[in-house]
């Protein structure tokens, strides 16, 4: 094998790839990334794989002579992000049996570049193992920026909690009419809809009417967020279902996951229908106000009391937190609906307005204990639901 590439190029997919190398491998090969030249294609690929979330990336190089290789993913990265911007020569001439373990290949790869010459021990392809493929099964194609837009905008209310594990995911419901994000940790809930906007299907679900429905972890589509953003325009994207698992693909990139088993919580019941307050005001003004009050709610329990005042038609940000001292900050809204003091966990408030990114919010409420739902005033369709919580006398 020998290729040539830029180092711009390798470090960029690498750094990708990496992401889905496990910290702690189950076996030694999966600690590596798989290296394959295409003498045909005129083009790298790379892959990594931890046995549940893979990735794949390509880009074009010079390829002399074609050959796949493993090659420590860390110690690799390291290298490469280190050298100066310019052409790096890849080769490996020689093969041999002394791998750390017996019916292991070990191989040797040179990297040469302008500041120097390294060479790195991995491991042959055969030991890699082969990405997951969907051959048959459901297929949909979705618009990328209304992918990115689902992600951005339900990403973050997922659970960490890996003890519950359907709530550690996104909830994808795709039906002829549009598309719909889901994501709940129990506290909050976000969901984000977006209509087909084409009659050819352009939000591809399905060439007969075809539905979908599962949950996909969060951890996949934070990568897949964060490698769709990196591109400057985003093209459709397919994703191929079977009963546990999605490849996503597009472009030159390819993303490979389980799906999370386990009914989904009912959301939508969840959410009111009628509401006797309603407050809209500018999301950036809330916003300001509450990361600096927040350092003041740091300091006692993370909650902060909003009063809305409906006579003088402002919002008052309050937060006294004993031994240490109190905050207190006020600024215009519209308010109908009675005089109310709510309390909210500050972190949740602001992880929603954050994720809302429209001038103007929309905060509708019942009660002091009763779910409460904001939602952006804009083309966004999104829907956030936080519970409150209970202030005590």
């Amino acid at each position: 094998m020998k290729l040539v590439c830029t180092q711009s190029d390798l470090s960029t997919h690498l750094s990708l790839v990496s992401r889905a190398v496990p910290s702690r491998p189950t076996h030694p090969v999966l600690a590596n990334v798989l290296l394959d030249a295409d003498a045909d294609t005129q083009r790298v690929s790379l892959t990594a794989f931890d046995l549940s979330l893979g990735i794949r990336t390509s880009f074009a190089a010079e390829v002399e002579t074609g050959g796949k290789v493993t090659l420590p993913a860390k110690l690799l990265n390291d290298i490469v992000s280190r050298l100066p911007e310019g052409e790096i020569t890849l080769s490996n001439d020689t093969e041999d049996a002394g791998g750390a373990d017996a019916g292991e290949t070990s191989v040797l790869v040179t990297l040469k570049a302008a500041a120097g010459r390294y060479q790195v021990r991995g491991m042959g392809a055969e030991e890699f193992p082969e990405l997951p493929t969907v051959d048959t099964g459901k297929v949909a194609y979705l618009p990328g920026e209304q992918l990115i837009e689902g992600l951005q905008g339900a990403l973050f209310a997922s659970s960490t909690d890996e003890t519950k594990q359907v709530l550690t995911g996104v909830h994808l419901t795709l039906q002829k009419d549009g598309l719909e994000f889901a994501a709940t940790d129990g506290h909050r809930l976000a969901v984000v809809q977006s209509a087909n906007q084409d009659e050819s299907g352009a939000l591809g679900v399905g060439e007969s009417g075809l539905e979908i429905e599962v949950t996909i972890p969060a951890k996949t589509l934070r990568e897949l967020e964060r490698m769709l953003g990196t591109r400057q325009s985003v093209e459709a994207v397919a994703l191929h279902f079977d009963p546990g698992q999605v490849v996503i693909e597009w472009a030159d990139q390819r993303l490979t996951s389980r799906l999370l088993e386990g009914q989904y919580p009912a959301y939508r019941q969840l959410i009111p229908r009628q509401f006797a307050r309603q407050v809209t005001v500018e999301r950036k003004l809330l916003l300001g106000a509450l990361e600096r009050i927040a350092v003041m709610a740091d300091a006692k329990n993370n909650v902060v009391k909003l009063t809305l005042d409906d006579v003088n038609q402002e919002v008052t940000l309050s937060v006294e937190a004993q031994d240490v001292g109190s905050g207190r900050e006020s600024f215009p809204a519209q308010i109908s609906g009675d005089r109310l003091d709510v309390a909210f966990n500050v972190k949740y408030l602001m992880d929603g307005l954050k994720a809302c990114n429209t001038p103007e919010i929309q905060m509708q409420l019942n009660t002091a204990t009763s779910p409460v739902i904001l939602t952006p005033l804009g083309s966004l369709k999104m829907t956030y639901l936080i519970m409150p919580v209970q202030i005590r006398s």
